[in-house]
């Protein structure tokens, strides 16, 4: 899932921890047809996420979010505050109530996105085709859990099984979607051992999931994005 991006930190705030009280929100189905324009997410339940987002990704604290360095990207940036709700409404989805794993899934989709800046897979150039969504998630695990969303159900049985960019397409259509797929991944892939060496918080339980689970390599990079999530996510 690595997108060979590292970004410089642009800012540093000081912040107060994130409890799981604080990132928690009433939970409501994805709309089947939500609106073109991407949403923003100003409830007041979310601005303590918000601020954490910025922390663990700098570059999403621009508002609104712009596309200026990824012109092939156009479209897919997502600022810290209309990225929060739908990450929040993930966490509930999928029961992750653990600040440990929750601070994993977020380091993880601000790695792979560059900070929110990218929803499809462009590195090494061109990308591949049908790997996206926040955590770029490989074609075959995002036909997995397009199958997975009952709202998805109509859409996808008129698309060829064969034709991941339509597919991740329809994953894009929605954020709740977008920014959904990393909890979706470590609730339904990863085994029951490596989600409680997660939940434990200690380095070792999340390289653990990174390498048993999510597949990749811990780099210095990663770990740092992973650092700054345990800081705000207690």
């Amino acid at each position: 899932m690595h997108l060979p991006l590292a970004l410089p930190l642009l800012l540093s705030l000081s912040l107060p921890l994130l409890t799981t009280a604080q990132c928690t929100t009433t939970t409501t189905q994805p709309s089947s047809n939500p609106s073109s324009n991407p949403p923003s997410y100003p409830n007041p339940s979310t601005t303590t996420l918000i601020h954490a987002l910025t922390h663990i990704a700098p570059r999403s604290a621009r508002e609104p979010c712009t596309d200026d360095t990824a012109a092939h990207a156009t479209g897919e940036c997502r600022s810290a505050r209309q990225a929060a709700a739908p990450i929040q409404a993930s966490f509930e989805r999928y029961g992750v109530s653990s600040a440990a794993e929750r601070a994993a899934l977020v380091s993880l989709m601000a790695m792979e996105s560059g900070e929110f800046v990218y929803a499809r897979n462009h590195f090494p150039a061109p990308g591949v085709e049908g790997k996206g969504t926040r955590n770029m998630q490989s074609p075959t695990y995002n036909t997995l859990y397009a199958k997975s969303i009952p709202a998805l159900s109509d859409p996808l049985g008129k698309i060829d099984p064969d034709d991941v960019g339509a597919i991740l397409d329809l994953l894009l259509s929605n954020d709740e979607y977008d920014f959904g797929s990393a909890a979706w991944f470590l609730t339904s892939q990863c085994t029951p051992e490596v989600r409680k060496g997660l939940q434990s918080g200690s380095k070792e339980g999340w390289e653990g999931y990174l390498t048993g689970c999510v597949g990749t390599t811990v780099t210095e990079v990663r770990e740092g994005y992973w650092r700054k999530a345990m800081e705000v996510f207690k």
